[in-house]
């Protein structure tokens, strides 16, 4: 996973996201466990399935903290999880590819956090 983190380090457009204040006292108020179980939903719905008729717009660049962490690490659409992870678009993604995009959003949030 550190081989991403140091790829993305080196994108302007992934390096510029960042937690403001009120999303880290969400994380907080919420704890992480339940910004996990965020995560899990919104990666399950909005980037697990196999057909997307709103790919590359479907993650919000606000609004939740998991949002945030999707766009500055690439897990925001299919589109973007193909380019940087090389998880192929058209297909229904598995319990594992799930779990490695939602184990990238927790280490960026937890970067976040230190």
């Amino acid at each position: 996973m550190e081989d991403i983190f140091q790829k993305l380090a080196k994108s302007e457009f992934r390096s510029k996201f960042k937690l403001k204040s009120k999303d880290i006292e969400y994380i907080k108020e919420k704890g992480l466990d339940t910004i996990r179980r965020h995560a899990y939903d919104f990666v399950s719905k909005r980037l697990a399935p196999e057909i997307i008729p709103n790919d590359g717009k479907q993650t919000p660049m606000k609004g939740h903290p998991v949002f945030i962490a999707q766009h500055a690490t690439a897990t925001c659409c299919r589109g973007c999880l193909f380019k940087w992870h090389k998880i192929e678009k058209g297909t229904l993604l598995t319990k594992e590819q799930q779990e490695y995009v939602v184990n990238i959003i927790m280490q960026w949030i937890k970067m976040q956090l230190n």
